[in-house]
């Protein structure tokens, strides 16, 4: 059984290195679709709202990895 939750930890491992990262990211885009639905004027610019907060939230997560080293 150890071996199975070391295999598992080791597979998510590849795939998110940072949690707090991943679930911004994920709650940005949670976020944006909500929102889609309130305001359909924002449709031609959800790509760049998009792309701005992904940008912002990378931004944010490097520098307190920063200050933590």
């Amino acid at each position: 059984m150890k071996l199975l939750t070391t295999a598992a930890h080791e597979v998510f491992a590849l795939f998110v290195d940072d949690g707090s990262l991943a679930i911004a990211l994920v709650m940005w885009i949670v976020v944006l679709d909500a929102a889609r639905g309130f305001w359909p004027s924002l449709e031609p610019w959800g790509a760049a709202i998009l792309f701005l907060g992904c940008i912002a939230i990378l931004i944010e997560n490097t520098l307190r990895a920063a200050k933590r080293s």
